[in-house]
């Protein structure tokens, strides 16, 4: 028997400024270094998922559905918090991050194309 999905917290919800397909940007930070790893997006579902389970949970545009972190990889994220900007707009996690964040095998989704680089 399959649990019934958990709601989203009314006054959590009533913050929440989604875009018009009904979805808030989640950032994914590694705890303790601060390193950005992911930017992915999350529904009232996938953000109540989140809070119940501490695993990160978004939801995938492509494929119109809910995902876990690593439900086919195996490279999970623990979630040690979550927070929510003040406009509402965006939703920080902070997690413990087994293996690669990155879909193509690297650590972190923003290790590629460097746009721009610190002087020193």
């Amino acid at each position: 028997m399959t649990e019934p999905a958990p709601t989203l917290d009314p006054a959590i919800a009533a913050r929440l400024k989604r875009n018009a397909d009904g979805l808030v940007a989640a950032v994914v930070q590694q705890q303790g270094t601060g390193e950005v790893l992911m930017m992915a997006w999350m529904d009232d579902e996938a953000l109540a998922r989140t809070l119940a389970t501490r695993q990160g949970t978004y939801f995938s545009r492509s494929r119109g559905r809910l995902w876990v972190k690593g439900e086919t990889s195996g490279h999970t994220q623990a979630v040690v918090e979550v927070r929510l900007d003040c406009d509402g707009d965006t939703i920080l996690l902070v997690v413990d991050q087994t293996g690669p964040a990155c879909h193509t095998g690297t650590r972190t989704c923003f290790d590629e194309a460097v746009l721009l680089e610190a002087q020193v």
